[in-house]
């Protein structure tokens, strides 16, 4: 065989069903699958966004607008595309909010960098180009952003209504937001006059019943369990609570052990013993003068018996991070041996109830003194209904958290977005490069926020960009989009505030993810494994081997 036969012979190094793309075309097909994300969730920006209904294999339905929800659902597998559920899910995890901005903006940058690529910009040379400019997108946003603390009470309830207009709770989204701000405002520290808040303090309980605004905040902890026995009194006031770790039953041997009994005196008295241990159990909890017992661990039913009878209202098996809430809320403390347990390590509510609600006994600890833990019980009318509710509470408190981490907030409706991208379009000019396009590309992706919100609005976006720039021009850095009157007006007056971690957050996740995917020029995707058939039952049949 001569060379040039060799030459036309196919080399396989990849097995069979392999799929590859390499160059250009992997990085169109890339950008193609991610901006297919983004314009999933594109629709539920804003005030004025519409919701999805995500049905599953199993019939489960899911309505909501939350980015992040949406994302999950869909069950993507294209690989690019899943980076961009990547950017929701991080910035869900960090700030809470803004997940569908980060998508979109992902999505658009991406969109732009098309352009470039087309006009043979090397992929670096875009990266690099974005660097620069989300460098500079986050400097501008701490330019125009406000100090704020948690005396701000005022602001905290903008923030939290923000947080939550576009969601099907809107409507009662003055009420929810109130019960975000006491709750965050309740378990809120201050160390080295920095304000700490770990939303983990914050117990969220859901059932379905009543309405939106039955929801309620406990200024305690709600514990999912019931009394122990029927006798015991179902309401508490000055309630003193003891916490334990520990458990008020015989422990069984963990070896084989026998007993031999010879006389019905003997058995009388081995049972007898049992009980005595038991009694002096309760005599010990009943000696630090608690009311209330909380145990982590089970309470055998002659020990229910003899705390029955001292009046102690008793509940066993509590949650381990129940237990931890509830020790942060009364300010007592879980001990692990009932020797050590005394007056000093009570904690104190003013009232401890149990009540039915839909259907199921809840233990509710209320009115604790100065609470480190609260919970609150959302209710509404359907288990759709209720869930949405969650997700805008959620949204509410950990934005709120966010912008009491980093003290600073910003003006909503496309005006950060339109700062920054009118803010970066000067910055280019220091470059004279091929950086000089990409910048103005970042520049021109961040407008997709209030071009978004005017479509999801039935404005016209050509319009809302022209009037937004020329405020900005002005200087008028916290006019955005009122989706409801078409008007460019000064967001800030309006009411329309935001952490500023939330833009920081979505426009550093974004880049990253963007710059990620550039850079990608080879796409190697292994074919699906082919299954051998199943042997049959009783193995291979004779001969067939």
């Amino acid at each position: 065989m001569n060379q040039n036969q060799m030459g036309n012979q196919p080399i396989l190094v990849l097995p069979e069903g392999t799929f590859r793309a390499m160059g250009k075309g992997a990085q169109h097909a890339n950008i193609a699958a991610a901006r297919v994300v983004a314009d999933a969730v594109r629709t539920t920006l804003g005030p004025k966004g519409m919701d999805k209904m995500l049905v599953d294999s199993m019939g489960d339905i899911v309505i909501t607008n939350d980015g992040v929800t949406i994302l999950e659902e869909m069950q993507i597998e294209h690989p690019a595309a899943k980076m961009l559920v990547e950017v929701a899910k991080t910035q869900d995890q960090e700030v809470g909010d803004g997940t569908t901005t980060a998508a979109i903006l992902a999505g658009e940058l991406l969109t732009k960098a098309v352009g470039l690529l087309d006009q043979n910009i090397h992929p670096t040379v875009i990266t690099k180009g974005y660097k620069f400019a989300k460098e500079k997108a986050l400097e501008i946003l701490d330019q125009i952003s406000e100090k704020i603390t948690y005396k701000d009470k005022d602001i905290l309830n903008k923030l939290a209504i923000t947080a939550m207009t576009g969601k099907s709770s809107e409507k009662a989204a003055i009420y929810l937001a109130k019960i975000s701000v006491d709750a965050i405002n309740t378990i809120a520290e201050t160390v080295n006059d920095k304000t700490i808040v770990d939303i983990a303090n914050i117990q969220i309980e859901k059932k379905t019943g009543g309405s939106i605004e039955d929801t309620e905040l406990i200024r305690g902890i709600i514990i999912d369990k019931e009394i122990v026995h029927p006798g015991m009194s179902k309401s508490i006031k000055d309630a003193k609570i003891a916490l334990i770790d520990y458990s008020l039953e015989i422990e069984k041997p963990e070896t084989d052990t026998q007993i031999q009994i010879t006389s019905p005196e003997q058995l009388q008295n081995f049972l007898n013993q049992e009980d005595r241990i038991l009694k002096e159990m309760v005599e010990k909890i009943v000696k630090t003068g608690c009311n209330v017992l909380f145990s982590q661990k089970g309470i055998d039913d002659m020990a229910q018996h003899y705390l029955f009878k001292k009046g102690i209202t008793t509940a066993r098996r509590v949650k381990k991070s129940d237990m931890e809430k509830l020790a942060r809320a009364t300010g007592g403390k879980v001990l692990m041996n009932i020797e050590d347990l005394s007056s000093d390590d009570l904690g104190f509510a003013g009232l401890v109830e149990e009540k039915k609600i839909a259907g199921d006994n809840m233990i509710f600890v209320r009115e604790c003194t100065n609470p480190k833990a609260v919970s609150i019980l959302i209710r509404g009318g359907t288990e759709h209904v209720i869930e949405e509710v969650e997700r805008a509470v959620t949204d509410s408190v950990k934005g709120i958290a966010s912008a009491l981490e980093v003290g600073k907030v910003v003006a909503g409706g496309g005006s950060p977005e339109e700062a920054v991208s009118h803010g970066l379009r000067i910055f280019s000019q220091e470059y004279h490069g091929r950086e000089q396009l990409a910048i103005i590309a970042f520049a021109e992706a961040m407008e997709i926020i209030p071009r978004t919100l005017a479509e999801n609005a039935g404005l016209d976006p050509i319009d809302i960009l022209v009037a937004i720039r020329a405020a900005h021009e002005e200087g008028k850095t916290t006019y955005g989009v009122n989706v409801y009157t078409g008007q460019i007006v000064d967001m800030k007056t309006l009411g329309v505030i935001e952490p500023l971690k939330i833009k920081t957050q979505a426009i550093k996740s974004a880049a990253e993810a963007a710059e990620m995917i550039l850079r990608i020029d080879d796409i190697i995707s292994a074919g699906k494994l082919d299954r051998s058939p199943q042997m049959p039952p009783g193995g291979m049949p004779m001969g067939e081997y």
